[in-house]
């Protein structure tokens, strides 16, 4: 008898709506990594991905802890010389607030091929609409 090896043909993938009104980022952020990776399964599997859709509403109102929202700080390079761009949370929630979840999510995901499979899962909105009614996602309590 042979040990148990799902497959990546057969995934049962569910869809999950996580409101993010009030939430601590990190929280959110960990939940929807964990989904997306399929951890909470138990056919999980680290070379395979198996995990669940994840929409992401009202990301604008969550919330940062501490003196996060003035002291955390984004950054993205262009790659030629002196192109490092840094802006501070306050900023990124103003002009492109599901940015805020979008990387903390992505931070907790592989670093891989894999890893860049499972985030295309992630569908996050600013608002409390979603276009994704069809799928019936489940509704996903934050602790």
């Amino acid at each position: 008898m042979g040990t148990f090896t799902p497959s990546a043909n057969k995934v049962d993938r569910q869809w999950h709506v996580i409101d993010a009104d009030g939430q601590v980022l990190g929280r959110i952020a960990t939940d929807a990594a964990r989904l997306l990776q399929g951890k909470h399964k138990a056919e999980w599997t680290p070379f395979l991905d198996r995990g669940d859709f994840i929409v992401v509403v009202n990301a604008a109102k969550v919330k940062l802890t501490g003196n996060k929202e003035e002291q955390k700080i984004y950054r993205q390079h262009s790659g030629f010389e002196g192109g490092l761009k840094e802006t501070r949370a306050k900023i990124v929630r103003q002009r492109h607030p599901i940015r805020l979840v979008e990387e903390a999510v992505r931070g907790m995901l592989p670093k891989t091929k894999l890893g860049a499979a499972m985030y295309r899962k992630l569908k996050v909105y600013a608002g409390s609409e979603h276009p994704h009614a069809a799928q019936q996602p489940k509704k996903r309590e934050v602790a």
